[in-house]
């Protein structure tokens, strides 16, 4: 029995739902723990794509739960949709469970996310637009509406005369945009009540129930280290915690019952919207990794901004999640290039700094301090073990390894189920992978 969480372990897009699709199939329960439809996992299986906002990868496999949590912000006609798309694809929806306690993103929401992004100019977050952030800051302000809430409409009417004259101040007299109908309102997320009415639980004690159990299972992050509120390169955030410890806060289990973290990187490093990026690449090369990385965004289809790895902001990621191991993703993407560049530290008004600086002020000025490798200038979409690589391609995960101090389990090679090298199980396997000292390898299980 295991019960490991997934984490991205750079500003998102790391290719998490590949890697939690690949886990899942050993997993009995899936769960989704903060986030809203501001996050987007793609996962290909055989020659079809599904893309996932809200629903766990988990859904792929029919005998597997899932269970969106109580972090999570719910926007259900989003869900519903995705809902749809499954049942209509033959994928059965009947495992899904929704966290009685989790918010729900509103009309409201939405607008005014939209018009206090265009309000800000040139100060920008970045934001998707969604209403993610409207609908967390209503849940820390104690006003927002729970999936519990719609299960009772007469008090789901009572509450939302209230909001929505509250909010309609806010959208005419500030925002300039016209008043919502508390009626239509009601009406349309009564419709969506009945819908998703069946799947509705109290997901904590489902959670402690199947850990009672000794079932395997695994928590679901979205987004980035990077983008988390309180750990991130703030302001250019997001709205909840997705690093590892968010886990238990979303979804009300305690830290005791974690056994393993997984942070998923890419064998480069990518970045939506706004705020500093010290290893950005711009013109020729940073086109061709956008390029040759299919780098737009799952959610948004906004492009991607791409630069080298940045192994600081990976030993940070380490740190601050307690990672065990960590699954490499896109190496496929390098395999042109002539050298391959490495952020092993930063320079900051002429000193070094190897560690990440939480002033975001002193990031905004860090230039990146590279070492360069040799490319491998071959296909690797091909291969499925250690072996199978070019020497320089192992070289190369050597080095990140070394440099970030953590194993590496699982190297992924390209979008499909079975372009993976599984290095050792990260649900299963001993606590150690590809794991390098002083250059020599140590024995894994491949």
């Amino acid at each position: 029995m295991a019960n490991v969480v997934v984490i991205g372990a750079q500003w998102g897009d790391e290719g998490k739902g590949k890697i939690t699709d690949l886990l899942s199939k050993s997993a009995d329960v899936v769960v989704r723990y903060q986030g809203g439809v501001n996050a987007g996992h793609t996962v290909v299986v055989k020659d079809q794509t599904f893309k996932l906002h809200l629903i766990p990868s988990g859904i792929l496999y029919p005998d597997t739960e899932c269970i969106i949590g109580c972090g999570t912000v719910i926007d259900p006609k989003v869900l519903i949709q995705e809902l749809d798309q499954l049942e209509a694809l033959g994928i059965t929806t009947q495992n899904l469970l929704i966290s009685e306690t989790a918010h729900v993103t509103m009309p409201y929401h939405r607008l005014i996310d939209k018009a206090a992004e265009e309000q800000r100019g040139n100060h920008k977050i970045g934001t998707t637009g969604r209403g993610i952030g409207p609908t967390y800051a209503d849940k820390s302000e104690r006003v927002g509406v729970r999936i519990v809430d719609l299960m009772n409409p007469e008090g789901f009417r009572e509450q939302l005369a209230w909001t929505i004259a509250q909010k309609n101040t806010i959208l005419e007299k500030l925002y300039d945009l016209p008043p919502l109908s508390a009626d239509e309102v009601f009406e349309e997320y009564m419709g969506y009540a009945d819908r998703l009415r069946p799947h509705v639980v109290d997901s904590s004690l489902k959670i402690y129930d199947a850990i009672r159990r000794k079932r395997n299972v695994l928590f679901e992050g979205a987004q980035g280290t990077l983008l988390d509120l309180d750990h991130g390169t703030y302001p250019y955030v997001t709205s909840s915690n997705p690093v590892s410890g968010g886990a238990c806060v979303g979804t009300g289990i305690g830290p005791t019952v974690i056994d393993r973290v997984i942070g998923v990187a890419k064998a480069y490093t990518t970045r939506v919207g706004e705020g500093p990026f010290p290893t950005e690449l711009h013109e020729e090369m940073g086109a061709l990794l956008c390029d040759r990385g299919a780098e737009f965004g799952t959610t948004t289809g906004r492009q991607r901004r791409c630069g080298w790895f940045d192994a600081v902001i990976g030993r940070y990621a380490v740190r601050i999640n307690g990672l065990d191991c960590l699954a490499i993703t896109k190496l496929d993407v390098l395999d042109e290039m002539d050298e391959i560049k490495v952020c092993v530290a930063y320079e900051i008004d002429g000193q070094r700094c190897e560690d990440f600086p939480s002033n975001s002020r002193l990031f905004a000025q860090c230039k990146p301090i590279y070492e360069t490798m040799p490319g491998w200038k071959r296909s690797t979409e091909a291969c499925r073990s250690l072996d199978d690589l070019p020497k320089e391609a192992l070289d190369y995960l050597k080095f990140l390894a070394e440099l970030m101090d953590v194993p590496i389990a699982i190297v992924s090679l390209g979008a499909k189920r079975d372009q993976t090298i599984i290095v050792e199980d990260p649900i299963h396997g001993p606590k150690r992978a590809l794991l390098y000292t002083n250059g020599t390898p140590q024995p894994a299980n491949v």
